[in-house]
């Protein structure tokens, strides 16, 4: 059978670049090197290729297509496979856009391999540069007793898959999932740690005679401890994330992990409104399943303490794709905006992207403030409005659009707020300030009623715990 050998090119530099690649043949099949690592999750199926690669491929037309990362072109070749012989082709590709230039550089906060995967070694070491990432987060974790192949790897910094553009490291999500509670306290995710945070897991994740303790919060405290940094992760959902956000636990808080759903409206823009400060993260989760990354703003050449620095400091942006950024009054993401009660404010959101953009919103305290549609798509503009600072608050920028990547994604972005300083409290803060009361109180309840301890001073400890997060949120009513 003919052959078709392949080399993938960087066009800027000449050089050979990892990249995901699709071979599309005559009987409408797509065909892969023996032993290929293969993409994992929805949308188009490619493989793995370290710069070069061959495939068999019957006689008639075929199609490539090489992807790399979000800031490069996908590379498409059409070509005709003769009916022997081998087939020589090179594959281009071009960047459209290097945010790198402006001190921004992309990394994944989220990333577990599953006890299926036989090769992870392999597959960490090209995942971060497939997808262009310079920081790339796997964790251990705790699901009763699966082996998950990313757990052989010690919390710290990976010297073995890592290079000068490339920062690999290991943390860990630490969770709780109760019996009749279907997500129970929450996850958390534990970056830049050195040592293991125990218990990993506990409840029914362990056993079914596992304890509900200790809290997420007391890892969240051990972290710190170490110089870690915390990430609430999957969308706010568990019952702990209002008490660990307003107590101080979370540097930041993952949206859009792995896809999007109604918590980020529901939890994240009201802990926003209660006036918590937290940047927005993201990541893919079960594998590179999605091309989710967050941008840290370091202001120059990517240092990984300069990057988890802008991730902590709120000078970060969401997406999948495109670039997102926003200017209050002149002043960046993650910064703080001095205003009057009733001033207006100018915002401007600036974007390009390969994929068509269909919608541009501007929000303050969670409200679309100001919009633009693009029936036709947009790839690249900035988008100006006035908008009324009435109270205290914050601003952001978020875009979507119905056009999707190789992973079936719906293209979006979203930035970490501007802070509003108005001199006047909003409304929106005690609305949810009340929501986070009412949903504590179930979760005191349970805790109270439910909930699995050994001693009856464990069950006091997280009572305790609880009552002092809806003493936070009360005390913003009076």
């Amino acid at each position: 059978m003919p052959k078709i050998t392949g080399s993938i090119i960087d066009a800027a530099t000449g050089e050979p670049v990892p990249a995901r690649v699709q071979v599309l043949v005559s009987t409408g099949e797509t065909v892969h090197p023996p032993g290929a690592i293969l993409k994992v999750g929805p949308g188009a199926p490619f493989f793995y290729a370290d710069g070069a690669f061959e495939v068999d491929a019957p006689r008639g037309a075929a199609r490539i297509v090489a992807e790399r990362g979000t800031e490069y072109t996908p590379a498409r070749l059409d070509l005709d496979v003769p009916a022997r012989g081998p087939v020589a082709v090179d594959l281009k590709l071009e960047r459209w856009n290097e945010l790198a230039r402006q001190g921004w550089h992309p990394g994944n906060t989220h990333l577990h391999y599953d006890e299926k995967e036989k090769r992870p070694d392999e597959r960490l070491r090209l995942d971060p540069r497939i997808e262009d990432l310079r920081m790339t987060a796997v964790s251990i974790l705790r699901r009763w007793d699966l082996e998950y192949t990313t757990n052989k790897y010690p919390p710290g910094f990976l010297t073995e898959f890592s290079s000068s553009h490339h920062h690999v490291q290991s943390g860990e999500e630490n969770r709780h999932n109760a019996n009749g509670w279907e997500i129970g306290y929450g996850h958390v995710m534990l970056l830049n740690i050195r040592n293991v945070v125990h218990p990993v897991s506990r409840g029914a994740l362990v056993d079914a005679f596992d304890p509900d303790y200790p809290p997420l919060s007391y890892a969240c405290d051990d972290a710190h401890r170490q110089g870690g940094i915390v990430i609430w992760c999957h969308n706010g959902t568990g019952m702990e994330a209002p008490v660990a956000a307003v107590l101080g636990k979370l540097d930041a808080f993952n949206l859009f992990d792995p896809y999007w759903m109604d918590p980020e409206y529901d939890i994240y823009y009201r802990m926003l409104n209660a006036g918590i400060r937290l940047p927005a993260s993201t990541g893919s989760d079960w594998f590179i399943s999605s091309a989710n990354r967050v941008y840290s703003h370091v202001g120059g050449r990517f240092e990984y303490q300069s990057w988890l620095e802008a991730l902590k400091g709120g000078r970060t942006f969401i997406t999948n794709g495109p670039a997102l950024d926003l200017q209050v009054e002149g002043a960046g993401i993650g910064s703080t905006v001095e205003a009057t009660p009733g001033q207006r404010l100018s915002a401007a959101a600036s974007w390009k992207s390969h994929y068509p953009v269909g919608v541009v919103e501007i929000l303050f305290n969670g409200k679309i403030a100001a919009r633009e549609r693009f029936p036709e798509g947009s790839t690249g503009g900035r988008f100006e409005c006035g908008v009324a600072a009435e109270a205290d608050g914050w601003m952001a920028a978020r875009l979507s659009s119905h056009s999707r990547d190789s992973f079936a994604q719906p293209i979006f972005a979203h930035t970490s707020p501007v802070y509003v300083k108005a001199g006047k409290a909003a409304s929106a803060r005690r609305e949810a300030a009340e929501w986070f009361i009412e949903s504590i109180d179930r979760s005191l309840q349970w805790v109270g009623s439910k909930g699995r301890f050994y001693t009856d001073a464990q069950r006091r400890e997280v009572l305790d715990l609880f009552r002092q997060g809806r003493e936070s949120y009360a005390s913003m009513l009076r």
